[in-house]
């Protein structure tokens, strides 16, 4: 194999849709805003208790512009066509043109935990109702992993390499990640990097609720009349995470791809940091967890000190939260009081495989307009008195390198170090 080519990685642009809005842009508005995104279900029916999650408002796969009512029909796994959209918006966003020269360079990751599951909640509804002929003949593409990549690229035409890291809530940094490596050793000039989620169905909601991993919004929790208030990690009275659907994707592009080409560096993939824990399948592994973050802050040749901002994993569950500040005092020390601190979560839910591209591209843009999005519903936990949570509003901050952890299901963790540019 060739030598690698150690090349520089920049972000050039960045696409989503969260429960704030159906794109990056509108998503922002509202995030800066300090609103939160959370509503009653409305795309099916399940326990009242668990029917507080995430929605991206205004979602309608049909109403695309390059979906046909027969690609909407025959796609009916919602990730495959909302990863379309939004490498669609990313690309747009980067102001990168896929053309003879640029596609064969241009790779395409997008993570998902749950993929095509609610394209096979339909299959099986209609084997057992209206027999085995009536499954789809596209069942199985709808499943697959990669397609919703693959189906992107025939839509705007690249032809690199496309394949879904599969890192459970820590996806979307495995792609990053794997991405930036890919660029590094030359195998490609460009990746749309990410993660997508379509959760919302019966069978996941109950699912996580009743691992007691959601909320339960009872009569008596504050979201109960106002489910905006249903995230909030950090707070005294966090009760379990807002699952929510979402996409975000990131374009990465070599150094010199940047200047060839005219683009904007937003930002610099620095350093990456990613372990397993060996330990429990939903428990986290604090040893495993401080080696990635500090794998990631030596991989970007900084100390503990040069870090100005954490986004947090900040999923609102009382032990992960917990867990996640003992290891940043395990790596901070007791320079963590003065690192604002902040969950993107308490705003867009937890979408899962989507969750850390959200919160990359959210943090990206964060950063270079000197700010640091608040950590809303925050109620301060006494346990956490020595660290500096962002709550309320958005907060003014200059910094140049930000911390962005994600950790999944089964022990998976992936940390990444975005440094600005100036």
């Amino acid at each position: 194999m060739k030598a690698p080519q150690n090349r520089r990685v920049f972000v050039v642009g960045y696409g989503a849709a969260t429960a704030l809005g159906k794109t990056f842009a509108d998503t922002w508005k509202r995030a800066a805003a300090g609103e939160a995104g959370f509503r009653r279900l409305t795309r099916c029916e399940a326990d009242p208790r668990a029917s507080v999650v995430g929605e991206i408002p205004d979602w309608d796969p049909a109403g695309c512009d390059f979906v046909t009512p027969r690609e909407a029909y025959n796609w009916n796994a919602a990730f495959v066509i909302l990863t379309m959209a939004v490498c669609k918006e990313a690309l747009a966003h980067a102001g990168l043109a896929i053309d003879p020269e640029t596609g064969p360079r241009t790779a395409c990751l997008i993570g998902s935990a749950l993929n095509g599951t609610d394209a096979f909640r339909i299959a099986t509804d209609n084997y057992v109702n209206k027999g085995p002929l009536k499954v789809s003949p596209y069942l199985l593409p709808n499943l697959c992993a990669n397609v919703p990549s693959g189906k992107a690229g025939m839509l705007l035409g690249f032809t690199g390499p496309v394949f879904s890291p599969q890192g459970a809530c820590a996806s979307g940094n495995h792609a990053i990640g794997i991405g930036a490596r890919m660029i590094r050793d030359g195998d490609c000039d460009f990746v749309l990097a990410g993660g997508v989620e379509t959760c919302l169905i019966p069978e996941i909601i109950q699912g996580f609720a009743n691992m007691l991993a959601t909320i339960s919004v009872g009569e008596k929790d504050r979201a109960y009349t106002d489910p905006t208030q249903a995230s909030r990690p950090f707070s005294v009275d966090r009760r379990g995470f807002v699952l929510a659907e979402g996409a975000a994707v990131v374009v990465l592009a070599a150094e010199e791809a940047v200047a060839r080409w005219g683009l904007t560096a937003r930002a610099e993939v620095a350093g990456i940091g990613w372990t397993s824990d060996a330990y429990h399948f939903t428990l986290p592994n604090p040893a495993t967890i401080v080696r990635a973050i500090t794998e990631a802050v030596d991989d970007a040749g900084l100390s503990a000190a040069d870090i100005g901002h954490v986004n947090a994993h900040g999923t609102s569950t009382p032990k992960g939260d917990q867990s996640e500040i003992e290891c940043l005092r395990t790596v901070f020390g007791d320079r963590l009081a003065g690192i604002p601190v902040t969950s993107n979560k308490s705003q867009i839910g937890h979408s899962l495989g989507a969750a850390a591209a959200v919160e990359a591209a959210l943090g990206i843009e964060a950063m270079n307009r000197g700010l640091v999005l608040p950590t809303v519903n925050h109620i301060p936990d006494p346990k956490f008195s020595d660290v500096d949570i962002v709550s309320t509003q958005v907060r003014r901050h200059r910094y140049e390198h930000f911390l962005s952890n994600a950790f999944g299901f089964g022990g998976t963790n992936c940390c990444i170090v975005f440094k600005g540019v100036s």
